[in-house]
């Protein structure tokens, strides 16, 4: 299952490449069903905090009209950074699933416990695939 959602992360990703962004998705699953998507928005709306898991956060508690995601999965591309590992905190989602680590920026580099203590984390889901778009994209940047 994990694969599957984080293939529909990717597709975000794929959406952030082609608007020019830095490539990183997201998709928030609960009960079997993608309540919440997002990709990366900072240069489109000239908002440094409009990252992947924002919008997706956005949108999955507009869906569940609440601010708790409890039971909900956020399934994102790269490791959240220590902001949005904060707004997750304060959403109190129950898992989250990465795809790849993201060594300079990370919020486990930071301090792991930003995370609610209930929230499960999960790192490596097609970790390789993840990885390689953001790193092709800076590549071609440089």
């Amino acid at each position: 299952m994990d694969e599957m959602y984080m293939k529909e992360a990717l597709r975000e990703a794929e959406a952030a490449l082609a608007e020019g962004e830095v490539p990183i998705g997201a998709v928030v699953v609960c009960k079997g069903r993608i309540i919440g998507r997002g990709h990366n928005m900072t240069e489109r709306l000239h908002d440094p905090t409009a990252h992947a898991e924002m919008i997706a956060l956005t949108a999955a508690t507009e869906a569940m009209g609440g601010k708790y995601l409890q039971d909900c999965t956020l399934y994102v591309t790269v490791e959240p950074c220590p902001m949005c590992a904060a707004a997750l905190c304060w959403a109190q989602t129950g898992r989250i699933v990465y795809g790849a680590p993201d060594p300079k920026r990370g919020y486990s580099l930071y301090s792991p416990s930003l995370l609610h203590p209930r929230t499960e984390a999960v790192g490596g889901v097609l970790a390789e695939r993840c990885g390689e778009l953001v790193k092709s994209f800076f590549k071609e940047k440089r």
